[in-house]
């Protein structure tokens, strides 16, 4: 799944640890949205559908995730003419 930044929207990123099963001590995942809820929502349905998590284990990933702003200088900017 791609997901892009929206211009001039607050975004926020969902960043989940997926170490547990992928067996990576590096890998996490990473989904975006326009608020928190969202973010962590796009997490969850993620994990479901790729890695083919239950409720449970989306959960307990879930609570290892963290969810934080994207500065606004993150946000694609239009290009004007000159």
């Amino acid at each position: 799944m791609v997901q892009q930044i929206r211009h001039n929207e607050p975004q926020y990123i969902c960043i989940i640890p997926v170490e547990r099963i992928t067996a990576n001590q590096d890998e996490e995942i990473m989904t975006f949205g326009a608020s928190a809820d969202e973010a962590k929502k796009h997490g969850e349905e993620l994990l479901a559908s790729t890695y083919g998590c239950n409720q449970s284990q989306v959960l307990e990933l879930i609570q290892q995730a963290r969810i934080e702003a994207i500065a606004q200088w993150c946000a694609p900017q239009e290009r004007r003419a000159i």
